[in-house]
């Protein structure tokens, strides 16, 4: 927009510029005021701010200009705490409330499924979402209307988002609630509480994910910014209308060759496309493909032409050579490189040799494709002269988990990740809205569209469809940089205007956040001060979210300082252990901001059962009380997760609470008394649901069984530093004096009447199943459930994930992949399906009753079902299991010639095959020296492992 523009753009929106601005007490002629204002004082904070972890990496004047102070900081928000006085002020001014009312709430403990495919959700795409709406029902059930939230790892914003829309009644009827005088009601007709927003507090230490929170929270100006964004898209094509047009008749262009083969500018190349636009259609997307060389007769061949069908809608299953018919797979033949001078450094670049295979162009209503002409290859060719390129900051990637993968194929840059036609149209674009007023709405609609406009944009058979063809709109995928060999280049200006109609729509009115870019690990915000805390933390290895984010943050010229960032990342140094240190400290800044007696929701997606027990652990740690654990379904997942055996299917969220002062100080005060034991037993029993049923069943709630209670009162006394004041004999009897039980649980005086009222209205009760302590409980649970149910590993998984939280400390579990294969055995379509899995099938599908075990349809079904092996091959697999835990048993030993200690964490079943072993080769000390190294309490509390041991030490006199 030249400044004319500029001027007369802002003339018509003067009036509502000039409306009074009210922020953080002050009065601002309008909201440039207010801005300009706080960029300064800004501006005089940054040195200090510096201090603080998480600070990102990026020039002072780029963090000033992405920024919308107080509100929203690039860096860590310094505002932070007069927001949280002013809003508990709004509490009783406008609410009533008082920050020290009573307050009770029993853990969410509904399992909950939210779907995706929603408006806003998809307006701009993140590395990780849980949809918004899901979250709204966690907001609506632990706070009232003003209530101020934490999200510490904020990610897209969706929490904020979620926050804001407890005001909208079109948001909470959509969830299936009722609204009555201002008050929401459940379907079971509870009343939850009021309408009205809820003030968050989002933080994440990547700058790419606050930057999008910040768009997807703030208050949007619809109108004005919706016009500016549509003419700048309407510049753009004006300026660049001839890098999209190709011919639709081959004869048209055989007859203009000569002619296109003499331009040599790009004036003359615009004006040839001008004079014969009637003969030409805007192209939509171009089908670019590696090269790779024949193993035979060397020769180059496309990835196209060795591995597409003639039909152009199926595919070979190797690559098969064009000129002598050799096949192989891809992964075993070399593919070609290409060397250039870049046009944005002028370095010699050696990267793979990209070739443009087809155009896809609309004709009419129908879409076509054609093989690139004289005019598309011109196009390529003449582009190359423009003299924007130099613009373009070459930014340098570094070496990381997922970084590697284009820096093996020589994208050292993060411009490499385009091609010349996308670079030249982002840095352009970039060029006209950089001192615009709406620069940060013209970012995020760039940033919406990058992901389409890569070489990682994937060009796929339609595997997992019954229609026959290929899919352009795939997208890169999911937590890779990966670079396939089939791509697809979208037309750059249709896309930016396809999202930013999307974007216009996701856009709303609700405004309330406070947004920071700085690590969790050290927050600048005051204690007992937040009333809720939701969390979608990193798990372990599963996303490197500032590898991810690294080109995208290199456009906003602001990137991640991943010092602090939660990951395992061998890269940068972090193991497990690391990254348990690093929740550990976010958890325990997320434990001294949140009041007393209020929740934290955490929601966890990973498949590793270690990644699990890590979480678990940081979160108690920091002196948070688990309460329950439930599942939270996204529904529709990636390419990946709906085609992956291994994908995780649902995610679990831990619900977990801050004890009240008053227990703290008063189990403090019974130190090496019961009593300690007992005010805490009290405390958590008020704080889990009472009952637990659908469908006339009852459930048995696990966290009021008696084993489970002394687990988690042992472990709150261990991590507050307590003497644990009671042992487990004398904890059982005192529960069953003090508390009533019903079905083996504990109850408080004042609940056990409501149970017994639900009690009487349902007619089943279904009693917990083994309780998992162990490996050998763990394959013991996994058969039992496989009994009644054959199923996938994606839906075994939640279940799997939610009965391990109360493993022993000593026990080293096998990941669940590990214990499916070495214990039970898949279905994998290759012969007849096994009979416990197609009686299972006749007798719960009815399309299935009657179908014979070789049916197509039952196999399909039966497809990566797990099922308890028959005896025959039961003995197989239980020798294969028995040679890897010898192995396990093995390294144990070796670890003692090394050092005295003892073992802390093993595989129990690994010692007792190890010690089966040594006993039947006589080999009674090595049975004593391991046996030595062990935990005392395991050996007495193992009657297996204390039988070898004591007999060995007598048969070896030590």
């Amino acid at each position: 927009m030249t400044n004319n523009e500029q001027l007369s753009f802002l003339n018509d929106k003067a009036d509502a510029d000039n409306t009074p601005v009210v922020c953080l007490g002050m009065t601002f002629e309008n909201e440039d005021t207010r801005r300009e204002y706080f960029r300064e004082e800004l501006r005089k904070k940054l040195p200090r701010l510096k201090q603080i972890e998480g600070f990102p990496i990026g020039k002072d004047e780029d963090i000033i200009a992405l920024s919308d102070p107080p509100y929203y900081t690039a860096c860590p928000n310094p505002w932070i705490n007069e927001f949280i006085t002013e809003w508990e002020r709004e509490k009783i001014t406008k609410y009533g409330r008082h920050i020290d009312e009573e307050y009770h709430r029993e853990p969410f403990s509904s399992d909950v499924s939210e779907g995706k495919n929603n408006t806003i959700y998809n307006a701009h795409s993140y590395h990780t979402k849980v949809p918004y709406k899901a979250i709204m029902r966690y907001i609506l059930h632990y706070t009232q209307p003003g209530d101020i939230i934490f999200d510490g790892f904020c990610g897209s914003g969706m929490t904020g988002l979620a926050s804001e829309m407890c005001e909208s009644r079109d948001e909470l009827l959509s969830l299936g609630y009722k609204i009555e005088n201002d008050f929401i009601i459940d379907e079971e007709n509870h009343k939850l509480s009021q309408i009205g927003y809820r003030r968050s507090i989002l933080s994440d230490i990547s700058p790419a994910a606050t930057f999008i929170s910040y768009n997807y929270n703030k208050k949007a100006e619809k109108e004005e910014s919706s016009r500016y964004l549509y003419k700048l898209i309407s510049d753009l094509e004006e300026e660049f209308f001839w890098l999209y047009k190709t011919f639709t008749s081959t004869e048209d262009e055989l007859n203009f060759t000569s002619k296109i083969n003499e331009i040599t500018t790009i004036k003359d190349l615009k004006d040839f496309i001008g004079q014969h636009n009637n003969l030409l259609s805007t192209v939509d997307y171009v089908i670019w493909s590696e090269s790779y060389y024949c193993h035979n007769c060397l020769e180059e061949m496309t990835f196209w032409e060795a591995n597409v069908n003639e039909d152009e809608k199926s595919v070979k299953k190797d690559l098969v050579c064009p000129k002598c018919g050799a096949e192989d797979k891809k992964n075993n033949l070399e593919r070609v490189f290409e060397s250039k001078s870049d046009l944005v450094d002028g370095e010699i670049n050696n990267h793979p040799k990209l070739t443009p295979i087809r155009i896809n162009y609309s004709s009419g209503k129908t879409r076509k494709n054609k093989k690139p002409g004289a005019l598309d290859y011109k196009i390529l060719e003449i582009l190359t002269l423009e003299d924007a390129f130099s613009d373009i900051k070459p930014v340098q990637l570094f070496v990381g988990h997922n970084t590697i993968q284009p820096l093996r194929i020589g994208l050292n840059k993060v411009h490499h990740f385009y091609t010349e036609r996308v670079n030249l149209l982002i840095i352009s674009y970039l060029k006209k809205v950089k001192d615009s007023i709406r620069y940060s709405d013209a970012q995020f609609l760039l940033g919406s569209v990058l992901p389409k406009m890569s070489k990682m944009n994937r060009y796929m058979p339609q595997y997992a469809s019954k229609e026959k063809g290929f899919r352009a709109l795939v997208g890169p995928m999911a937590n890779a940089l990966y670079f396939p060999p089939l791509s697809v280049e979208n037309n750059f200006l249709s896309q930016i205007l396809f999202q930013l109609n999307k974007i216009v729509n996701a856009w709303n009115d609700y405004s309330g956040n406070i947004i920071s870019t700085q690590s969790s690990t050290s927050l600048n915000i005051q204690s007992n001060s937040v009333d809720y805390i939701f969390i979608d933390p990193p798990f372990g290895a599963n996303i490197m979210y500032s590898e991810m984010s690294f080109a995208r943050e290199s456009w906003l010229n602001i990137l991640t300082n991943n010092t602090k960032e939660a990951i395992e990342n061998k890269a940068q140094g972090k193991s497990l252990k690391q990254y348990t240190d690093l929740m550990l400290e976010s958890f325990s800044e997320a434990y001294r901001i949140l009041k007393p007696n209020k929740w934290i929701t955490v929601e966890f997606s990973n498949t590793k059962a270690s990644v699990w027990n890590a979480i678990q652990h940081a979160l108690q740690e920091s002196g948070f009380v688990i309460a329950s654990v439930d599942a939270l379904d996204k529904q529709r997942g990636g390419f990946h997760a709906m085609t992956s055996a291994t994908a995780v299917k649902q995610d679990l969220v831990i619900s977990a609470y801050k004890p009240s002062e008053a227990n703290i100080l008063k189990m403090r005060e019974q130190t090496n008394t019961p009593e300690s034991a007992w005010t805490f037993v009290n405390q958590h029993l008020e704080k889990l649901p009472v009952f637990l049923g659908s469908k006339g069943e009852a459930s048995a709630i696990a966290e009021r069984t008696p084993r489970i209670l002394f687990d988690r009162m042992v472990a709150y006394h261990v991590q507050n530093g307590l003497p644990v004041p009671i042992s487990s004999a004398e904890f059982q009897i005192g529960l069953t004096q003090r508390l009533p039980m019903r079905d083996g649980m504990a109850f408080l005086e004042s609940q056990v009447a409501e149970y017994d009222k639900k009690r009487t209205l349902v007619k089943d009760f279904a009693q917990m199943s083994l309780f998992v302590s162990d490996e050998n409980s763990a394959i013991e649970w996994i058969r039992q459930q496989l009994m009644k149910k054959p199923q996938t590993r994606q839906d075994l998984h939640p279940q799997f994930m939610k009965e391990i939280q109360h493993i022993a400390k000593h026990e080293q579990l096998p990941e669940l992949d590990d214990l499916l294969s070495q214990n039970f055995l898949r279905y994998e379509g290759e012969e007849m399906v096994p009979a416990q899995i197609a009686s299972y099938l006749r007798r719960n599908y009815h399309e299935y009753r009657g179908s014979e075990n070789t049916d197509e349809k039952l196999k399909i079904k039966a497809m990566n079902r797990w099922y308890v092996p028959d005896p025959n091959k039961q003995a197989d697999l239980e020798k294969l299991r028995e040679k890897t835990l010898l192995r396990e048993f093995d390294s144990y030993v070796g670890e003692l010639s090394s050092h005295k200690k003892k073992i802390r964490i093993f595989r129990t079943e690994a010692v007792r095959a190890g010690f089966k072993k040594a006993w039947s080769e006589k080999n009674y000390e090595k049975i004593v020296t391991v046996g030595d190294r062990l935990p005392d309490s395991v050996i007495q509390e193992d009657d297996k492992l204390l039988m070898y041991y004591d007999n060995a030490q007598i048969r070896s006199g030590m």
